[in-house]
Parts: C-alpha cells; structure tokens; sequence
C-alpha cells in the first residue's frame, strides 16, 4: 500500500466516478422496471377492457339474432384472438420485468407471433384487396410468416426435449 497522499486522492475520485456511474445505471434501472411495469398494468386494462366488449358484443348478437351469422362469429374470434395477443404481449412485459431467461422471452414472441398470423388467416378477404394479385401476394406473405414461425416453435421444442429443460 503506498503513503503517497496524490495516489489516495486519484483512488478516491476513481471511486466517486464509478459510484456515480453505479448510481445513475440503478436510476435508470428502476425507471424502466417501472416503465415495465407501467405498460404490464395497460396490457392488463387492455385485456379487460376487451373481455367486457367481447362479452357485450355476443350479448348484441343473442339479442338481434345475428349469432348464427358467419362473419359475426369470425368477428368474435378475431376479437377473441386479439385479446390473447394481448395476454402474450403481457406475459412478455411481466416476463422482463422478472428478468426471465431470454429463451422464455423469445418464445413467448414466437407465441404471440403465431396467434397474429393465425388471426390474420381467419380474418383473410380477398375482397379487401385491389386486385387478386395483391390478395395472392398478401396470402403468400402470410403463409411464409407462419410457416416460419411453425419452425421456430418446433426448433424451440426440439432443442428443449433435446436439453431436457421445461417447455411451457
């Protein structure tokens, strides 16, 4: 250990700047957990909020008699698909907010992303589109997206029956 008063003082001015610098990562640490945790409680509202609508619109439908009408019922599975859209994307925030293991994050990604493709196949019009064409286009876009996914989640649950770790 060295008695020299300058080397101390350096030492010690060294420390301050880490600690600083410590202080400020923790800060800002806490903020986006609270941020996290923000945006987990909208998602939360979000899925309620949805769940009342959902049960409002069948309701409608019971009463003026339109239940049995296809594109009703493709109405409330698109809602229904919607809202576990949702629960994913909350079960992803929470899941940072947890600091989970980035495998469990990605694969709750995955999920969601299956859902919305799969939503989006049920909802598919090709009357929405300007020509057959871009129907086509867009069709073939979605079965790629979802065919890609597909391998991911049976990648995802190979390499975990491979490891012998737990698959949700």
């Amino acid at each position: 250990m060295s008695d020299d008063p300058e080397a101390g003082a350096e030492l010690s001015r060294g420390d301050a700047t880490e600690s600083l610098g410590d202080r400020y990562a923790g800060l800002t640490d806490r903020f986006i957990h609270a941020v996290e945790l923000a945006a987990a409680t909208v998602f939360a509202i979000l899925f309620a909020i949805g769940v009342v609508d959902l049960g409002l619109q069948i309701v409608a439908a019971i009463a003026d008699r339109s239940i049995t009408d296809p594109i009703v019922v493709i109405g409330f599975i698109d809602t229904g698909l919607l809202l576990l859209i949702i629960v994913e994307v909350y079960q992803t925030v929470v899941a940072y907010t947890q600091e989970s293991d980035t495998r469990q994050i990605v694969r709750l990604v995955i999920y969601t992303g299956v859902i919305a493709m799969v939503r989006k196949a049920i909802i598919f019009r090709t009357g929405e589109y300007g020509s057959e064409q871009q129907a086509l286009l867009a069709a073939v876009a979605y079965t790629t997206i979802i065919l890609g996914l597909v391998a991911l989640l049976v990648a995802e649950r190979r390499y975990d029956r491979d490891t012998g770790d737990a698959v949700r």
